[in-house]
């Protein structure tokens, strides 16, 4: 197991801290999302890592599924109001939840996922519902929508699941101030069950004010989410566009194919970010081994891991 922190780059925001360690036979990572957590909110947010991470494990301890892993701990996220994913999701310009969300198995390469979802509970377990249907990986907008309610799922408001404090920072953005302690963008699983399958799981409400029907990098396979049997899985959080522009999440797999180890290709992808398109984020990965690697170039990104090999670990 490691922690390190470096300085920056001239081409752009460098690594401020990244993490690895051996998960061993089972091994699941979950993270927060990258950005600038409050001293007063870390713990809330380290906690909820943590709930995230124990319900994916209990999976793995008992031998389910990566795929069920991933999608459970982001559940767990998407429930907790603290983060921008599911209930406590940003609003977009016109004062709406729009979601994206994207799941990845490594084995046969399936994938599902849904972007500018009008306000589902839970849009992880919709994009799941897509990749188990095997018709398209990805729906947007009204026809996402339709998908979901004819696969049994239940449209709710965008009141229902706005919170006050999602409410304050759009105002805030509506006025041309920061988000302060805002802790970005997504919500995000990775896990390598005892089969030797790896997968990964993300979930946002995107970017506070972003223009109706913005997607962001999370839903779209390569970019934010990714997971490849051959090398592992990976999910991102961060500045959507310019991960999107560096497929981020494909080009760290295949690192991990060519015999780099997780935090490794955690740090060269985050540092790729910011020298090379000025982008802020972070980025959690397993490898088919069942070993874990973290980096962001952001303040902080909460997150939390469990193993065979592991037990628990967590951090900022």
């Amino acid at each position: 197991m490691s922690m390190s922190s470096h300085g920056s780059a001239p081409g752009g925001r460098d690594v401020t801290a990244s993490w690895g360690g051996d998960g061993g036979d089972w091994a699941v990572l979950v993270h927060g999302g990258a950005g600038d957590l409050r001293a007063g909110s870390v713990d809330i947010h380290v906690a909820g890592c943590r709930e995230a991470a124990a319900a994916a494990a209990e999976l793995l301890r008992g031998g389910a599924s990566a795929l069920d892993a991933v999608e459970r701990a982001v559940s767990v996220l998407e429930s907790n109001p603290c983060f921008n994913a599911g209930t406590g999701a940003c609003l977009n310009a016109d004062g709406l939840i729009e979601l994206d969300a994207a799941v990845m198995e490594g084995a046969g390469l399936r994938a599902g996922a849904v972007c500018a979802l009008p306000p589902f509970l839970h849009p992880i377990a919709i994009a799941r519902a897509v990749l188990e249907d095997g018709g398209h990986v990805l729906y947007a907008g009204e026809g996402a929508a339709r998908f979901a309610r004819e696969h049994g799922f239940e449209p709710v408001s965008s009141e229902v699941m706005t919170t006050e404090a999602a409410r304050a920072r759009w105002i805030a953005a509506r006025a041309g101030q920061a988000a302060e302690g805002w802790a970005g963008g997504t919500v995000g699983a990775v896990a390598r069950d005892a089969m030797g399958v790896v997968a990964a799981a993300t979930s946002t409400g995107g970017l506070v004010n972003k223009r109706a029907g913005r997607v962001g990098d999370s839903p779209l396979p390569g970019a934010g989410t990714y997971a490849d049997g051959e090398g592992g899985a990976c999910s991102a959080t961060g500045a959507g566009e310019a991960i999107m522009r560096l497929v981020l999440a494909k080009s760290t797999t295949d690192a991990l194919r060519a015999g780099s180890w997780p935090e490794p290709a955690a740090r060269a992808a985050i540092h790729a970010l910011g020298a090379r398109v000025g982008g802020t984020g972070g980025m959690i990965v397993v490898d088919r081994a069942g070993r874990l690697g973290l980096a962001r170039n952001t303040a902080s990104m909460s997150w939390a891991a469990a193993g065979l090999a592991l037990g628990e670990a967590s951090g900022v």
